[in-house]
């Protein structure tokens, strides 16, 4: 018998090459996914008996031969440095840490407006009867602002000398670059068709504006070489109402934040709910949920909440009794208070995900949610948590005592939860399914 200790794929794939029709090859593995940082390559002579040992090395080849789609990317988000665990809930600098885990050289993009940039596209987008912008996504929905955010990104891909772009979002697209030869790919978690449905202020605007948006999603999404989503309704969303082919499009799901999975002794049997909102307080949910609050504690007056937000919206919770107001929490607290949580309440009106049920479900905290976007998805309909189907007090308050009644059902869906998440949010599984799908 022959042994061969190797590093990396490359030295791999031309002894292993040399030894495969004439040997059998026994894979001895330590190290890193998906490359190993050591490996050791058994080969013997075959015999008749062989064959399983042969069919099964032929798929660790085809396993250690497939090659990342780029070896050098450049990661873009207009709402902050890619590389910043702030911007946009982490995901851009999850992906990069992962992807160079992987292999992969990571550059970071931000385009972003400056005040009179903003100004003039405000201007001029009110010029061709799209109304005065009511908040700062307004303005970036339109194609004047996602063209300006194109050019910077092309003009930054030209400078580092990338080939490659994922864009974390569409209002830096449709790319500019594509005649030069640079491939764009999407990483998202909504679409504008869906964020309509429900989003807190689109009501409010206007038929010309909502039409225009529409169209410059349209033109943001065509000559993108793939499109990566959060969740399977993206997907589904993208190819019915946008028309992207299907093999073009794929869900990868997404990870979760630095909470540590709990595993200690939790009693479900106290009624205390948590409520998580860093910013946009009532998109959150917060104020339908105070409402709720309100009533379930005329029925139940043991309930107690636990709201983390930002300083700004404890004025939202007055004098109320039973409500414990944190502002921003250090990561070590925010994960005790998931912990002591007996069900997460966030009835998120347009969330398209929500990073926080996934760091909940971790926790072994069962979550409750409005049954739309992402949500149903991440409890598979019902099994890891609750849905609540109306954005109404009252229906919210019921949902809420119903919960707290069964705390042996509340200890099941911690357990469910708890494994979905670890075996299927991982952002090494999301940067693995880009890299290679």
């Amino acid at each position: 018998m022959h042994r061969f200790h190797v590093s990396g794929r490359g030295a791999f794939g031309s002894q292993y090459r040399r030894a495969l029709h004439s040997s059998y090859v026994i894979n001895l593995w330590c190290g890193g996914n998906p490359w190993p940082a050591y490996h050791a390559l058994i080969t013997g002579r075959p015999s008749p008996a062989d064959g399983s040992i042969f069919a099964m090395n032929m798929v660790l080849r085809s396993f250690i031969e497939r090659r990342p789609r780029f070896d050098r990317v450049a990661i873009t988000c207009v709402f902050g440095d890619p590389f910043d665990s702030r911007s946009w809930s982490g995901a851009p600098a999850n992906l990069a840490k992962e992807l160079e885990q992987l292999g992969v050289a990571v550059e970071a993009i931000h385009p972003r407006l400056g005040r009179l940039a903003k100004w003039s596209v405000a201007a001029r987008d009110m010029a061709a009867g799209l109304g005065r912008p009511l908040h700062g996504e307004q303005l970036l929905r339109g194609l004047r602002a996602r063209r300006r955010h194109a050019a910077q990104v092309a003009e930054s891909a030209a400078r580092l000398g990338v080939r490659h772009v994922i864009h974390t979002g569409t209002f830096d697209l449709p790319a500019a670059d594509r005649a030069q030869g640079v491939e764009h790919y999407l990483y998202c978690d909504h679409s504008w068709a869906l964020a309509k449905a429900n989003h807190p202020v689109a009501r409010r605007y206007n038929a010309r504006a909502i039409a225009a948006y529409d169209q410059a999603e349209r033109q943001a999404l065509s000559g993108l070489a793939h499109v990566f989503t959060f969740g399977s309704y993206v997907r589904d969303n993208l190819i019915a109402h946008y028309g992207l082919p299907a093999d073009r499009v794929t869900a990868v799901g997404s990870g979760m934040g630095s909470i540590e999975p709990y595993w200690g002794p939790k009693s479900y049997d106290r009624p205390a709910l948590l409520f998580v909102a860093k910013h946009l307080f009532h998109a959150k949910g917060g104020m339908l949920l105070l409402e709720a609050y309100d009533l379930a504690r005329r029925r139940r007056p043991d309930l107690t909440l636990t709201i983390v937000g930002d300083e700004r919206s404890r004025a939202f919770v007055g004098d109320r009794s039973g409500i414990t107001f944190h502002a921003h929490l250090p990561w070590t607290e925010l994960q005790q208070r998931y912990r002591d949580a007996t069900l997460l309440v966030q009835p998120m009106l347009n969330d398209p995900w929500g990073q926080v049920y996934l760091e909940a479900m971790a926790s072994a905290t069962p979550v409750m949610g409005l049954n739309r976007n992402g949500l149903p998805e991440l409890v598979d309909g019902g099994r890891h948590g609750f849905l609540v189907d109306r954005a109404d007090p009252a229906a919210l308050s019921e949902a809420i005592l119903s919960a707290l009644s069964d705390p042996q059902r509340l200890q099941r869906m911690a357990a469910a939860g708890r494994r979905f998440v670890l075996a299927s949010c991982s952002w090494r599984r999301v940067a693995e399914r880009i890299a290679y799908s």
